[in-house]
C-alpha cells in the first residue's frame, strides 16, 4: 500500500516496475490532493549538479536524467523520469523541460542556446552555480527577516503570558489589601481578565488572522517588498539581491551564447525593482533599434556609476560575459556586507522594542510595589 503520482496508471506500473514492484490494483485520488508542487531552486541546483558531472564525462543525456532522477528529491522525482521518456522518445532537452513544467523562460533559454553550441555540459554547470549563488543571497535574506521575527514573536508570547496571569495576580493581591492602583495598573489589569475571560475567542481571532495570513501570503509579501524598496537601508539591501540575480542570470546566459537583446528580455524579467526595469527594457528597445551598448548603459541612472563604467569597459574589451559574472560575485558580497550592517543596526532596535513590550508590564507591577513601599516608609 501507498501512494504515489503519476499521468496515467501504465507510467505509474512502469516507475514501480523499475523498482521492482508489481502494480496490482489502483484508486485514484482528487487532483487538488496529489497536485504536483513546483520544484524549488535546491531541486534545480542538484539536478543541473548531476547532469553537468554526468555528461562532462561522456554519458549520454537519457542516461544522465536516469541517474539525475534517483538523486534529487521526490517531488521532483516525477519530472526528471518525464524528461527521461521525451529525450529518449526524440525530443530535444529545451522542449521536454518546456511540456513538463518546472523550468522557467531562463533555464530552457540556456537550454536551447546550448544545444545549438554542444554544451550541454558547460550550461548546466554554469546554471548550477548561478542557482547557488542566489540560494546563498536568499539565504541571507531570510536571515534577516528569521531573526526579528523570532525576537517579536517570543516577546510577544511572553508579554501575553505576563498581562494574562501575573499582572493580575499581583495587582488583584495588592488590591485585597487595601491599596489604589495606578491607572496604568489598572488598565493592564483589565486587559489581561478581558483576555482570560474570553481566551476562547481570542484564540480564534488569533487563528482566522493566521489563517488569513498563509491565504494571502503572496499579497502580504508583495506589499512587503514594495515597502522594503522605500525604507532606509533596507532598500539598499532587496537593491543589491535583485542585482545579485540579474547578473547571475545575464552571466549564464550570455556564456550560453544567447544574443545580448534575447538574454536582456529575459534577465528583466529577475528583477523587481521598477526604476532598474523600466531603465533596462528601454536599453533592450535601444539596442534592438541599432544603439550601441556602450553608449546606452550610461543612461541606466539606476544602475550605480562604478557598475555602468565596469559594463562600458567590459564591452569595449568584448568581455561582457566575465564582467557580468564578476558583478554577480560583487553583488552577492555586497549583499552579505549590508545584510551584517543592517542586523547590527537591528539589535539595538529591538531592544528597544522589547522594552516598550516587557518594560510597560514590568512597570505596571512596579508602580504600585513603589507606592505601597512609600507608604511604608
Amino acid at each position: 500500500m501507498g501512494v504515489r503520482q503519476a499521468r496515467s496508471e501504465r507510467a505509474l506500473a512502469e516507475a514501480l516496475r523499475r523498482e521492482r514492484l508489481v502494480l496490482l490494483r489502483t484508486w485514484k485520488l482528487p487532483a487538488w490532493l496529489g497536485g504536483e508542487k513546483e520544484p524549488g531552486l535546491i531541486d534545480h541546483a542538484d539536478l543541473n549538479d548531476q547532469l553537468a558531472q554526468l555528461l562532462s564525462r561522456g554519458v549520454p543525456l537519457v542516461e544522465a536524467l536516469e541517474v539525475a532522477a534517483s538523486v534529487v528529491s521526490d517531488n521532483f522525482k516525477g519530472r526528471c523520469e518525464r524528461l527521461r521518456e521525451l529525450v529518449a522518445a526524440g525530443a530535444s532537452f529545451s522542449e521536454a523541460c518546456r511540456k513538463v513544467g518546472g523550468f522557467d523562460t531562463v533555464t530552457i533559454a540556456v537550454y536551447r542556446a546550448a544545444e545549438q553550441t554542444g554544451d550541454l555540459a558547460g550550461s548546466c554547470e554554469r546554471l548550477a552555480q548561478g542557482i547557488r549563488r542566489q540560494l546563498a543571497v536568499r539565504g541571507k535574506a531570510a536571515t534577516l527577516m528569521i531573526y526579528p521575527a523570532i525576537v517579536l514573536s517570543i516577546s510577544l508570547i511572553v508579554g501575553v503570558g505576563m498581562i494574562t496571569f501575573i499582572v493580575p495576580m499581583i495587582a488583584g493581591a495588592l488590591e485585597k489589601s487595601g491599596k489604589d492602583l495606578p491607572w496604568f495598573t489598572n488598565l493592564m489589569q483589565d486587559t489581561g481578565l478581558f483576555i482570560r475571560a474570553h481566551w476562547f475567542w481570542f484564540a480564534v481571532a488569533l487563528a482566522i488572522g493566521a489563517v488569513l495570513l498563509i491565504l494571502g501570503r503572496a499579497s502580504v509579501g508583495a506589499a512587503f517588498t514594495r515597502m522594503s524598496r522605500k525604507t532606509p537601508l533596507l532598500k539598499d539591501v532587496v537593491f543589491a539581491q535583485e542585482s545579485a540575480r540579474f547578473f547571475s542570470v545575464m552571466a549564464a546566459m550570455t556564456r550560453s551564447g544567447i544574443p545580448l537583446a534575447d538574454a536582456l528580455g529575459v534577465g528583466v524579467t529577475a528583477i523587481g525593482h521598477p526604476k532598474l526595469r523600466r531603465d533596462l527594457d528601454r536599453l533592450r528597445s535601444r539596442l534592438i533599434d541599432g544603439g550601441v551598448l556602450r553608449t546606452l548603459i550610461d543612461q541606466v541612472e539606476s544602475m550605480p556609476l562604478a557598475t555602468r563604467r565596469l559594463l562600458i569597459a567590459a564591452d569595449r574589451a568584448g568581455d561582457l560575459e566575465h564582467a557580468f559574472d564578476g558583478l554577480a560575485e560583487d553583488y552577492q558580497v555586497e549583499v552579505d556586507r549590508r545584510t551584517s550592517r543592517l542586523l547590527a543596526m537591528l539589535e539595538p532596535l529591538l531592544i528597544v522594542v522589547l522594552f516598550v513590550i516587557i518594560g510597560s508590564l514590568i512597570l505596571s507591577i512596579m508602580l504600585p510595589l513603589m507606592n505601597v513601599a512609600g507608604q511604608g516608609l
